[in-house]
């Protein structure tokens, strides 16, 4: 004869729990190994288990015996008219709001689908804002059978597998009494109705794909991968439910001369080298159209030049980022004969030399003119 399993055991806690925690730990495994959702073979006998714990735990009578005596002292105890003891109504009203179990959709109004729509716009259109025509499929209600289904002229039938309420009921004995699980109707699909001539378009499926041409507004400083939600512009929905919405996401295309770097923008300026010497004013493009930058005498590779308010527009907020502006000095890698004399006489000019011909002005206007400034 084996030996029974310790109570505590069984429900999984300690043998200082308290009564809530006793309560607590039942409900659990009742849940857990209820016979519509645990298909072990030993179901049966893991809810007599609990049962029986629970009985024993829940009185303090027969807690207090068992604490003291083990199994033994439960001989010939007395029953308590299940003293201490849930009411299985109660429970199953709060795990599964009744004696039984309801699975599949609910008849009533069902929100569509959402969308998404990838979409590429310019560099400058990302930057600026732009508004873009599309053009999308979604699922609308059917026009020839508005959504009902029958083919105009004919209506559709009560199920006679749910009796027209999209619900079938099956009763089953168990332990714990009567059980009821109720599922969607397999015939109607919930509907509570069957199309006997279904509609011509839809095939009785009450929607239709169709296309459908919107006009999205591109706000000024979207960058890669912003969403731009356009509501109820997806699939529609059924009995009366909303539309979902439509998503756009934003694919930039790069840019020529800019790259963007949060909301400034940055433009590599190539000069030569007696710009940087000298200085200079020089035209560079911005996306508000050219504008004139003056190169500082002695302008040395890699210096930043900040024109502000030229860059992008703050998606959230007012204002606009920089336009940075990297200044690059080319050094020239083929010479004319002339070019190449005149950076010979730089040279010893600038070692402390002297070349013994003009002065220094006169030599860097020679350098200007060789250089085609």
């Amino acid at each position: 004869m084996s030996t029974p399993r310790d109570y505590y055991d069984i429900l999984g806690v300690e043998r200082t729990a308290s009564a809530e925690e006793i309560k607590r730990a039942y409900r659990r495994l009742v849940k857990q190994y209820h016979p519509d959702i645990y298909k072990g073979p030993d179901a049966d006998q893991r809810i007599k288990e609990i049962n029986e714990a629970y009985e024993v735990l829940s009185s303090p009578e027969k807690r207090a015996a068992y604490d003291r005596f083990g199994h033994a002292g439960l001989q010939g105890a007395p029953d308590m008219g299940g003293a201490g003891f849930p009411d299985l109504g109660d429970l199953f009203s709060e795990f599964f709001g009744g004696f039984g179990f309801r699975t599949g959709p609910q008849r009533g109004p069902i929100r569509g689908a959402d969308l998404r729509y990838n979409l590429t716009i310019e560099f400058e259109e990302a930057v600026l804002g732009a508004e873009k025509e599309i053009e999308i499929e979604r699922d609308e209600v059917c026009p020839r059978c508005q959504g009902v289904g029958a083919e105009p002229g004919t209506t559709p039938i009560r199920c006679p597998t749910c009796n027209g309420t999209g619900e079938v009921r099956q009763r089953q004995q168990t332990l714990l009494g009567t059980l009821v699980n109720v599922t969607t109707c397999p015939r109607c699909r919930g509907e509570g109705e069957i199309v006997t001539t279904p509609c011509q378009q839809c095939r009785g499926e009450r929607m239709v794909t169709m296309p459908r041409r919107l006009r999205v507004k591109i706000p000024p400083g979207v960058d890669e991968g912003t969403r731009i939600r356009l509501p109820n512009e997806g699939n529609m929905g059924m009995r009366g439910g909303p539309s979902g919405n439509l998503y756009v996401f934003i694919s930039v295309k790069p840019h020529k001369y800019f790259r963007r770097h949060e909301d400034d923008l940055l433009l590599e300026l190539p000069i030569n080298v007696a710009q940087a010497v000298l200085g200079a004013e020089v035209q560079v493009p911005t996306l508000d159209g050219p504008r004139t930058v003056k190169i500082p005498p002695g302008t040395q590779p890699g210096k930043v030049i900040r024109l502000r308010g030229l860059g992008v527009p703050h998606l959230r907020g007012n204002g606009r980022g920089d336009l940075l502006i990297t200044v690059n000095v080319q050094i020239p890698t083929q010479l004319t004969d002339e070019q190449r004399r005149l950076f010979e006489q730089l040279a010893v000019s600038l070692s402390g030399g002297h070349s013994g011909e003009r002065s220094e002005g006169s030599f860097f206007e020679r350098m200007k003119d060789a250089l085609g400034l």
